[in-house]
């Protein structure tokens, strides 16, 4: 990497940083840009590494995308001025204006009301739906109606179309006309969909008066061809009069006019290119079941041989110098193709286990003997569920069963020593390095970099903890890593120790974990990462207006904390940690934090990993129960009403039975970040 690319004015985080080094690997071939810490096969150093999350070490081979029009080039540049700032700041407001299709998820717009880095977030089932070609009398056009009628107004009419309830607040106020009027141009020039859209405008227009219908073909003939665009035959068909019923089940069709919205399948190949016309202008065919896996020699023949919807999209957020970066430089709006594409894989998976239920019988017989348990009288209720079974990541019985598997491990070894959590930083030097790559990006721009990062510091802070006994012998572990509300992963992680390693009295606390600021003089190095990482609040009295107040009364961490001479371990357990009222203090504000406010933390750790990281004892905790159930609570649900499933019908006297389907229940009540 070129010198210049260093000098960005890091944080100075001193020797004992772990640094990961340049992002200076290229990917043999796809030519992704990679750390040398996510090569392939970790056990061995070679000089030139393979890498799997890219490409499968080859395996996966994709038509890259090309240059945009320069038109939005211009808007997409970091460098471009107060007009392509503006631009990227309403991005996902002028992308929705020019999709051909609505979105189903609920997204959250309270978010983003306190300060903070930009998120996407979306709660409750997420797909993509289309309606007629043209709208009922009365009724303004949207979506794809925008591209077909009255197109003399269509300015006006997009900019009407805007719902600022799903785009940040955005109104068409905010939006540049003369912008809108460009992309306008670039896609109908430009975006192969558009022009089908229009084709069917003209056709509309025609004397004869009869009613056209759009067909967008889910095939595609040869595969085998991935580096050409398929002809236009390929994509769509224009179908005057009645298009009857000889339709493919891949196939979208878009009627004349029609009742109600259809859902377009994940995997039809313009599922993509349909909702982001910004991210794809040419129209380009996305994810699809015909995209075959390249041979590779070096690794195992399996039965898979066609591409996976979570490889093509692992391929495709990669940042190359080979292809255009249209994807990753569309700052908020990428983030909503990274969630919708990670919907979409899940949606795959759990399609899978509906529509596989039969093979998931063995786990509904642990459902009768648990009917049995819970004293159930009515027996054809029993066993009638859609079951989401333990093997899905991240569902309820996946959850559940990690906790019980912590407990068995709590059982055979005692309670774990060290409980740690660890958050990102986004001003790691690594997250730095690459983003200088496409300069005047910043870290809100690029999630995948934050935790692809964050995933290598993990590994790494794992490695030295496990591997290399900075507390001793560790004879077992487990973590969990989470997103907080604003977008940074962090982990839960702990640690059993051995026998001979253990740190039973106060005094070998002291040795590990510390709870006071030190001395600017003396450890300047730690003063600094203390400061930075270390220090809750200001909150309470000072400051009662901060998130953690419950009530803007009393602080959900128990900050600020009571000075304390010594460690003390209650008779329950927990910790008091010695705080000494030493005089020492850092300002923040016009605050100033004193020992009180310093979360625990090990000095080794901190200065290596300029990140939080608390660091807590909890060998004799009586809560233990409670810290596993906190360790594998799964990510956010939605509240949601609990019925039985077994109802009497009041007019017939007779019993229902309601069939529990626990895919849509997941789905319902999950939220995606």
């Amino acid at each position: 990497m070129d010198k210049e690319l260093l000098d960005f004015g890091k944080p100075d985080f001193g020797q004992a940083y772990m640094d990961l080094g340049l992002p200076d690997f290229l990917c043999q071939k796809c030519g992704s840009t990679m750390w040398y810490e996510e090569r392939a096969n970790k056990p061995n150093r070679p000089k030139t590494p393979e890498f799997s999350i890219c490409c499968l070490q080859g395996t996966v081979v994709l038509d890259f995308l090309k240059q945009p029009p320069e038109y939005l080039k211009d808007l997409l540049d970091y460098r471009g001025g107060m007009r392509s700032t503006k631009f990227r700041e309403k991005i996902r407001a002028y992308n929705s204006i020019f999709a051909f299709t609505s979105m189903g998820a609920k997204i959250d717009t309270k978010v983003n009301s306190t300060p903070g880095p930009y998120v996407y977030k979306i709660s409750g089932q997420n797909y993509h739906r289309i309606g007629g070609l043209l709208p009922f009398h009365g009724q303004p056009p949207k979506f794809a109606q925008l591209y077909v009628h009255d197109t003399e107004n269509e300015i006006h009419n997009r900019l009407s179309s805007l719902k600022p309830s799903l785009n940040s607040g955005d109104s068409a106020k905010d939006l540049d006309a003369t912008i809108v009027q460009g992309i306008k141009d670039m896609l109908d020039m430009y975006n192969r969909v558009a022009r089908i859209f229009r084709m069917a405008r003209d056709r509309l227009s025609a004397p004869d008066n009869k009613e056209v219908h759009i067909k967008l073909i889910g095939t595609r003939s040869d595969s085998s061809r991935q580096y050409t665009m398929p002809a236009t035959s390929e994509i769509a068909a224009l179908i005057v009069g009645d298009f009857g019923q000889s339709n493919g089940r891949r196939d979208i069709v878009v009627e004349h006019k029609r009742k109600g919205l259809q859902r377009i399948k994940e995997y039809h190949p313009k599922f993509m290119a349909m909702q982001y016309p910004l991210l794809f202008p040419y129209g380009e065919d996305g994810f699809h079941l015909d995209i075959l896996h390249s041979p590779n020699p070096k690794k195992k023949k399996t039965k898979r041989t066609k591409v996976t919807m979570r490889e093509y999209y692992a391929y495709r957020i990669q940042q190359r110098s080979c292809e255009a970066n249209t994807l990753i430089c569309g700052g908020r709006l990428f983030q909503q193709y990274v969630v919708d594409a990670y919907t979409a894989i899940e949606e795959e998976r759990l399609r899978w286990y509906r529509q596989h239920q039969t093979v998931l019988r063995t786990d509904l017989y642990k459902n009768v003997c648990d009917a049995v348990v819970r004293g159930d009288t009515v027996a054809a209720a029993t066993g009638k569920r859609t079951v989401l079974p333990s093997s899905f990541t991240g569902g309820p019985r996946y959850m559940v069963q990690n906790y019980q598997d912590a407990m068995a491990i709590c059982r055979t070894f005692g309670n774990p020593d060290i409980f740690l959590t660890f958050t990102a930083n986004p001003k790691w030097p690594e997250i730095q390095y690459m983003l200088q790559r496409i300069p005047g990006q910043s870290v809100d721009d690029r999630p995948d970099i934050k935790i692809r990062v964050f995933k290598m510091k993990l590994d790494q802070l794992m490695k030295h903890i496990v591997e290399g006994q900075y507390f001793g012998k560790v004879i077992s572990a487990i973590y969990t890593i989470e997103f907080q509300k604003r977008g940074l992963p962090h982990a839960h992680i702990l640690f059993w120790l051995h026998p001979s390693n253990k740190y039973p009295t106060t005094q070998d606390i002291d040795k590990i974990i510390t709870a006071e600021i030190p001395s600017k003089e003396d450890d300047p190095d730690c003063f600094n990462a203390v400061k930075q990482f270390m220090l809750h609040g200001p909150c309470g009295d000072a400051n009662t207006d901060a998130p953690c107040m419950v009530d803007r009364k009393n602080c959900n961490r128990k900050f600020p904390k009571k000075f304390s001479a010594e460690t003390v371990v209650d008779v329950n357990g927990f910790p008091t940690y010695r705080r000494r009222d030493n005089g020492r203090h850092v300002k923040k504000g016009d605050v100033n934090l004193d020992n009180r406010y310093v979360v625990p933390y090990n000095r080794g750790l901190l200065l290596a990993f300029q990140a939080h990281l608390n660091v807590e004892w909890c060998n004799k905790s009586r809560a233990i129960k409670y810290l596993f159930k906190y360790l594998h609570k799964g990510p956010d649900r939605a509240t949601m009403l609990i019925q039985d499933n077994v109802s009497t019908n009041k007019t017939t006297n007779s019993t229902e039975i309601t069939t529990v389907d626990e895919i849509k229940t997941f789905l319902d009540c999950r939220y995606n970040i």
